[in-house]
């Protein structure tokens, strides 16, 4: 699910450290179409961290689900993929401040840019910088669109060693087999980096505050930063994956709750986590 987000941060940031994108250029700079659309003058780095200023409306949000092709598809209406409905985001939507916002669409539109900067596909790029340079032990896969487009928000598939895996390549700076596939200038950032006023005044500010009130989201990643900082991706149904850098913990969780979202799990997921590591140091 969303955890998705957080691996397609460390794609972009690999990416950029190579020199292939820069985050700060406009999206349009990538994908021409989108200068006529409200996203002409976001750029790469606000659709990473969730500061793209947009809202989409509700009819939006409902043709955006049904762009990803993860939902069935009523026979009555006119099936689109992700590009088409980025282009046609003409005069509508709603433009905000920077603070942090919610918007899965602006994760798949980050794909698209990286596709469109590199001329390779989403799954190419995650296998030749993360997948086998990581030693990855299964296949992963990642959802498309009906037209092949990655559903680069929450559509990646894998085992959850695997997930535990990209942890543990961020616990160990990056480095692995003696080769560095993560930047530790990439790792730093996003532990570093993350604005905590855009996250206290923004979408979900207050919601986390009984969880911490100390916390910010830079790259697809939550950070809280209490002692210690805890680095987490999370997605709907309950998938997380934790790193605590100064215990030297890597949890991957995967779950499947009744509800995307569960408000009862949510925070003793996050205090089972402190047991944990408070049982490890004992």
């Amino acid at each position: 699910m969303s955890a998705t987000k957080a691996v397609i941060g460390l794609v972009a940031g690999i990416l950029e450290h190579k020199g292939d994108i820069d985050l700060n250029d406009p999206v349009s700079t990538y994908i021409p179409q989108t200068r006529e659309t409200v996203y002409r003058d976001v750029t790469l780095r606000q659709l990473l961290d969730m500061r793209a200023g947009i809202v989409l409306s509700e009819d939006q949000q409902q043709r955006y689900d049904l762009a990803t092709n993860w939902d069935p598809i009523p026979a009555a209406y006119h099936s689109i993929g992700l590009h088409e409905f980025f282009t046609g985001l003409k005069h509508s939507g709603k433009s905000m401040d920077d603070s942090f916002r919610y918007v899965s669409a602006n994760t798949d539109l980050l794909g698209w840019a990286i596709e469109s900067a590199t001329g390779k596909a989403m799954n190419t790029l995650l296998s030749e910088l993360l997948w086998k340079p990581m030693g990855a032990q299964n296949e992963a896969y990642l959802t498309v669109d009906k037209d092949g487009s990655p559903r680069c928000t929450g559509g990646l598939c894998i085992t959850v060693r695997d997930f535990a895996r990209i942890g543990q390549l961020m616990l160990d700076d990056g480095i692995f087999d003696s080769k560095e596939i993560v930047p530790l200038s990439l790792i730093g950032d996003i532990s570093k980096n993350g604005d905590p006023e855009a996250w206290k005044n923004g979408q979900w500010g207050k919601a986390f505050a009984p969880i911490s009130k100390n916390m910010s989201y830079r790259s697809g990643w939550y950070i809280i930063d209490d002692q210690p900082q805890i680095v987490f991706a999370m997605g709907i149904y309950g998938q997380n994956l934790f790193i605590d850098k100064v215990n030297k913990m890597v949890i991957a969780k995967f779950s499947s709750w009744k509800k995307p979202t569960d408000y009862l799990a949510l925070p003793l997921t996050h205090h089972m986590v402190k047991k944990i590591r408070t049982s490890l140091k004992s």
